[in-house]
């Protein structure tokens, strides 16, 4: 089993910035592969926000392009996202996930989650 924890949500005005952090721990038997975020909205679906492969390999959401950058530490099994620019659309719930593959959208296991809000 593999768990993560979410540090570095809060309220933060329009055009602002916050720094997410997950740490994985547990069973390291299994490789972590892909590590990302989702986030969900109040009323809305859960989205993937930006995903890293192991190799470093990046996908984002179109919303988030140029404000958003991912990164990990696969050493320490942590993966980062520094939010610039952040607007009230970006208010939600982030959940950092990982998977044992390599896909884009990983899934095996989640965080707790941890709550953005972006407003002034």
């Amino acid at each position: 089993q593999v768990q993560l924890v979410e540090s570095g949500g809060g309220l933060v005005q329009p055009g602002g910035s916050l720094r997410l952090s997950c740490a994985a721990s547990g069973s390291f038997f299994i490789i972590i592969g892909t590590m990302g975020w989702y986030r969900q909205a109040l009323g809305k679906e859960r989205e993937l926000v930006t995903s890293i492969t192991r190799s470093g390999l990046t996908k984002y959401a179109d919303s988030v392009k140029g404000r958003f950058t991912i990164s990990r530490e696969n050493a320490r099994n942590t993966v980062h996202l520094q939010m610039n620019d952040l607007k009230p659309d970006d208010t939600a719930v982030y959940y950092c996930a990982v998977d044992r593959s390599g896909t884009y959208y990983p899934d095996d296991y989640w965080g707790q989650g941890t709550q953005v809000t972006v407003s002034s």
